[in-house]
């Protein structure tokens, strides 16, 4: 989501994100409600919840620029954040407190079918921000998988969704990095917090940051992530313009930016490694089973207890592994599945020879299903999306593959990034479920689609459940056989392979934060029931370790939509319409599991009218 964005999800990037005038937003000095409440009175119950939740989400924007660019608008991109200072905290609670108070003042049985369940996401995404304050995550604002340095670097390269069309866009990002630079002081005093309290990462995590930090310093301002849009002015800048942003941003680098970050490397070295933690789950911090439990909760928008997951997950790691087991005696192969699984992880012909090769072959693949795509959804996105390789300074830690969304105005497509680090861990059999995961039908259509909405709440448009958004990618994986993309039994084998590490996952992550697992367990259990490569299995890991539960959301949720389309083709029979219940399921947006279950069953309900 992962969202994202980074690594496919918005709601992971901005988990902690902020503004950098947090004061403005406070409920006393909140205009936008101010002024729906002085119209309260003549308004009719869906007036007035359209006019909660449109202001809400003025004021949210306000309060959280870096994710207002994100979703393309573009009035705070001067703004950075002050998602680490009390002062936003505060402004954070007041905001959910205050709308979901008014919003739930209304009785939703006044509101039409489509706003009641609109209500019903609203209140639920409250009331789960506030479950979240009581935790606290303020004290580890970095990992080696997502955080604010990663999201500015992202954004400083120019690739991302911080525009830098205009002289105005250049300065805007000056004074972003102006509070780029305060950020980092500030989640050094978060992070020696965490010492104190013992809320600190793994040293694994640690060790990993550390040299991420080490590859975004140079002496050489010119060689800089950060100077990439001093090499891509537009043609329509003066060459007095040109010359003279040249130098700001020279001195910006020098003078700010390598100081700042190599203060923040000097830091993780030389005070945080020696304090952080020998245990790899989340239940080595205080409190901390009861925390990976809300993490479970919130990621899967279920009430399912961790061990009520974990043996689902060995249960469908059983499954897999016999399908596996047939592919094997269906292509002939002699020796048995963990021989078989190596065969398929180190002969030659099974990988790309070149970083180039690899992109070019996802290219065809969306060609290919591009074409069939229309005989299976009536409802499709505007935008398109490009194929590009993980930046090179985050490609040794990031994961295989990830989405970022299109923006919201067009003006960008959606990104499927592919890691070209290691070849070895790219294989071509595995190409098709990924991409169809990735891309097309899952992460660019349930994403993409979500934004082109018309005729929602903003709010609902941007929302996101990474339940809901990986259990679609899941489910698109699935869709592929019925679509007949899976031409052979490697390619089939892949799909198996992916589905895999979706149960492992269920294992895994659950064995990490609730069951004592150590991060060598963790990666001997997956070594041991898959064929990926050890350096992804490792980065895999260690990404669980980092964001707890999220792992969790795509075999649950992928499990609850095949659920429920079973439940739609045993009810209606005949007038079941694949493309109809697709369209059902994307065009509500991002919607907790049980607020989906009720659209669902009122479709069939309707359908059988």
């Amino acid at each position: 989501m992962k969202l994202g964005l980074l690594a496919g999800s918005i709601a992971l990037i901005f988990a902690l994100q902020g503004c950098s005038k947090p004061e403005a937003t406070a409920v006393q000095e909140n205009s936008q409600s101010n002024a729906v409440a002085e119209q309260g009175e003549t308004q009719t119950a869906e007036q007035r919840y359209l006019s909660l939740v449109d202001a809400y989400f003025k004021d949210y924007l306000k309060l959280e620029p870096i994710y207002a660019t994100f979703v393309g608008v573009n009035d705070y991109n001067a703004d950075f954040g002050g998602d680490l200072t009390e002062d936003y905290l505060k402004s954070r609670h007041d905001l959910n407190t205050h709308y979901l108070a008014q919003v739930r003042a209304i009785d939703p049985k006044q509101l039409p079918a489509d706003l009641q369940l609109s209500y019903d996401l609203f209140v639920y995404d409250r009331d789960m921000a506030l479950v979240d304050e009581t935790f606290p995550s303020r004290f580890m604002p970095i990992s080696q998988f997502y955080s604010t340095v990663i999201t500015m670097v992202q954004l400083g390269s120019g690739e991302s969704a911080q525009p830098f069309n205009t002289v105005q866009d250049y300065r805007n990002w000056e004074q972003r990095v102006d509070g780029f630079i305060k950020w980092v002081a500030l989640a050094e005093n978060r992070m020696n917090q965490g010492i104190e309290s013992k809320v600190v990462l793994p040293r694994v995590l640690v060790e990993r940051i550390i040299p991420q930090l080490d590859a975004m310093l140079t002496t050489d301002a010119t060689q800089s992530i950060f100077y990439s849009p001093i090499q891509h002015f537009p043609e329509s800048f003066s060459e007095q313009d040109k010359a003279e942003l040249t130098t700001r941003y020279q001195a910006m680098i020098a003078e700010r930016i390598v100081p700042a970050l190599t203060n923040l490397r000097d830091y993780f070295k030389q005070t945080y490694l020696p304090k952080s933690r020998a245990t790899d789950g989340w239940s080595g911090l205080p409190n901390g089973k009861a925390w990976y439990q809300h993490l479970a909760n919130s990621h899967t928008t279920t009430t399912m207890s961790v061990d009520e997951i974990h043996q689902i997950g060995l249960s469908e790691v059983a499954r897999i592994l016999s399908e596996m087991d047939k592919v094997r005696e269906q292509v002939g192969f002699k020796g048995d599945l963990k021989a078989f699984f190596a065969s398929l992880s180190s002969e030659p012909q099974y990988f790309y020879s070149d970083r180039q090769g690899l992109i070019d072959g996802y290219m065809v693949l969306k060609d290919k299903i591009n074409q069939v795509l229309p005989n299976y959804f009536n409802v499709m996105p505007k935008a398109d999306y490009v194929v590009k390789p993980v930046e090179s300074f985050r490609e040794q830690s990031a994961a295989g593959a990830s989405y970022e969304s299109p923006a919201v105005d067009g003006s960008r497509p959606g990104v499927f990034y592919i890691n070209t680090y290691n070849l070895k861990a790219q294989p071509k059999w595995g190409m098709t479920t990924l991409s169809l995961h990735e891309a097309a039908p899952g992460h660019h259509f349930q994403i993409a689609i979500k934004q082109e909405l018309t005729g929602v709440p903003e709010f609902q448009r941007f929302s996101g459940y990474t339940a809901f958004e990986e259990g679609w990618a899941l489910y698109a994986e699935y869709l592929g056989i019925e679509m007949g993309l899976f031409t052979d039994p490697y390619q089939y084998f892949g799909k198996l392979s992916d589905e895999m590490l979706r149960a492992m996952r269920l294992v895994v992550d659950t064995g990490l934060h609730s069951k004592g697992w150590s991060r060598e367990q963790a990666i001997q259990y997956m070594k041991d029931n898959s064929p990926m490569a050890e350096s992804d299995i490792v980065a895999e890991v260690e990404r669980y370790m980092a964001i707890p539960g999220q792992a969790l959301s795509y075999k649950v949720g992928q499990l609850k939509i095949l659920a429920l389309r079973s439940r739609a083709e045993k009810a209606l029979g005949d007038k079941f319409d694949l493309k109809a219940f697709h369209d059902q399921i994307l065009t509500s947006g991002s919607l907790p599991m049980a607020v989906m279950e009720n659209k669902i069953d009122r479709w069939i309900a309707s359908k059988q009218a």
